[in-house]
């Protein structure tokens, strides 16, 4: 487990999409990520990567639309491996499947491989970087953007027989398309409490709890006052922010109340839409 995914900290745990073709998209999701089925009824399959703790689930709603462009919502939600040697394997399995990829770039705080699923659902893989190699000289974050040697990182996964996703393997953060960033941070920063770690003017905001790159990002490059998609459109549905503790899950609660937010509150967890229409399920531990 990653040293920024503990109980410590507040992160994303869990994905929920909407997908075109659950068929389609289950071959996508178990046979060329390695994912492992949890639960699988006839619209609605869970998956794992460790055999027992969900992590993403695929849904196909009824008169299910296409996914819908330049709207708010999914930018691309990131997995992310225990090392690079695990990412480098599943590198290869895509690779030698010939499937698409739109991207790989060093961060400086990660190794990234971009992706889309059958529907067009943003997707990373990656892995971290020793996270002492992260700060600059004014104990900032530092990101970059170069290029990722693909081959050196296929070699690394080596050339044994490839039998599904590393078990250690979590969803390591979540990037939105917002309407506006204004809101959006008062969203995530003041009310959830996420720390502000770089912010891009007019563009991007990317935030983290204990001193992590990102466990959420959100842009604006889909346009300001981008709409929000119909329900039954392909994209997100919905993802989890897990809390240390029940103090911290009240205190944010409250202060969404605070700010005016409609909040449905259950046992252990409440439920809550963003300024851009994305929901919300924060669960306490």
């Amino acid at each position: 487990m990653s040293q920024f995914h503990t109980d410590n900290q507040t992160f994303v745990s869990v994905i929920e999409l909407k997908v075109e073709d659950i068929k389609r998209s289950l071959s996508f999701y178990e046979k060329m990520l390695g994912l492992r089925i949890k639960t699988h009824d006839h619209n609605k399959v869970v998956f794992t990567a460790d055999g027992k703790t969900p992590i993403l689930s695929i849904e196909q709603p009824e008169q299910v639309l296409p996914k819908q462009q330049r709207t708010t919502g999914l930018y691309h939600f990131a997995l992310l491996f225990p090392n690079r040697k695990e990412l480098g394997k599943v590198l290869r399995r895509l690779l030698d499947s010939h499937y698409p990829l739109q991207g790989a770039s060093h961060h400086g705080t990660s190794e990234a491989i971009y992706l889309a699923d059958p529907d067009g659902n943003g997707i990373e893989l990656y892995a971290d970087t020793d996270p002492t190699t992260w700060l600059g000289s004014h104990g900032e974050i530092q990101f970059t953007t170069e290029r990722l040697d693909v081959e050196e990182l296929r070699q690394e996964g080596g050339g044994e027989h490839w039998d599904g996703i590393a078990p250690a393997t979590i969803v390591g953060h979540l990037h939105l398309h917002g309407a506006e960033l204004d809101n959006m941070r008062e969203f995530y920063h003041k009310a959830l409490g996420f720390d502000i770690i770089v912010e891009i003017p007019n563009q991007a905001i990317f935030m983290s709890t204990g001193g992590y790159h990102h466990h959420i990002a959100v842009n604006v490059w889909n346009g300001l006052g981008a709409p929000i998609p119909p329900d039954n459109s392909v994209g997100l549905k919905m993802f989890y922010v897990k809390f240390p503790t029940k103090q911290q899950w009240d205190k944010a609660l409250n202060q969404l109340l605070d700010l005016g937010y409609k909040v449905k509150t259950m046992e252990s967890s409440f439920e809550v839409i963003d300024p851009s229409g994305n929901r919300v399920r924060c669960n306490s531990v």
